[in-house]
């Protein structure tokens, strides 16, 4: 139960500081900040009991890595699920359910987009948070964050660097990310959490 707790409490931050930060239109760069900034924090918090993982990419790559039951894995995925969907109707009400537009992108290039950061994001998970060689290190929060950020700042334009199938629900309940393009969207980042995962096993013996 707690971890179910957790990973609802760290999917409903991050898709409330998404809204609060790009729905406004106001941070400029520093949204990426913000965001890898929010996540890096509450893997910090959450990281121990649940593996702070806030994110159904990431739970599927742990579970490829085969160190998340199949059904931890729901549980999870529904905790995120029901995590973001309550930050991004929080985020509605504080801005006075603003009614968006949403934005329009290049789909073959935003899945591209996608599709390479979400596999960076959860290789980084998998080698900061589940290697031996990393095991008990201090980073792993900051190299996350950090990834995120990076993703953020680089093709935001494109994708608007999702990398997040929980935070991409979010998106498309707040009007940042029409519906047709939500199941592109995951379709791809959990593609990429499959991928992130083989290359993952090919480069660490254990």
């Amino acid at each position: 139960m707690k971890q179910r707790v957790v990973e609802l409490i760290g999917s409903f931050f991050l898709t409330l500081t998404v809204g609060l930060a790009v729905i406004p239109d106001k941070l400029g760069s520093f949204t990426a900040l913000a965001i890898g900034g929010v996540l890096a924090i509450m893997i910090y918090i959450g990281g121990h009991v649940s593996g702070g993982h806030y994110n159904p990419a990431v739970s599927l790559g742990v579970f490829f890595r085969r160190k998340l039951k199949t059904t931890d894995l729901v549980s999870y995925i529904i905790s995120q699920a029901l995590g973001a969907s309550l930050g991004a109707l929080l985020a509605l009400y504080l801005l006075n359910s603003v009614t968006l537009i949403p934005s329009e992108v290049d789909l073959p290039r935003a899945i591209i987009c996608e599709l390479v950061f979400t596999f960076a994001l959860v290789l980084t998970v998998l080698s900061v948070a589940t290697a031996k060689g990393t095991a008990g290190n201090s980073f792993y929060g900051a190299a996350i964050g950090g990834i995120v950020m990076v993703g953020a700042l680089t093709v935001g334009g494109i994708s608007g660097a999702v990398f997040n199938p929980a935070v991409a629900l979010g998106a498309a309940i707040m009007g940042l990310l029409s519906w047709a393009n939500f199941f592109f969207y995951i379709i791809a980042q959990c593609a990429a959490a499959f991928v992130a995962a083989v290359v993952f096993r090919m480069t660490n013996a254990e």
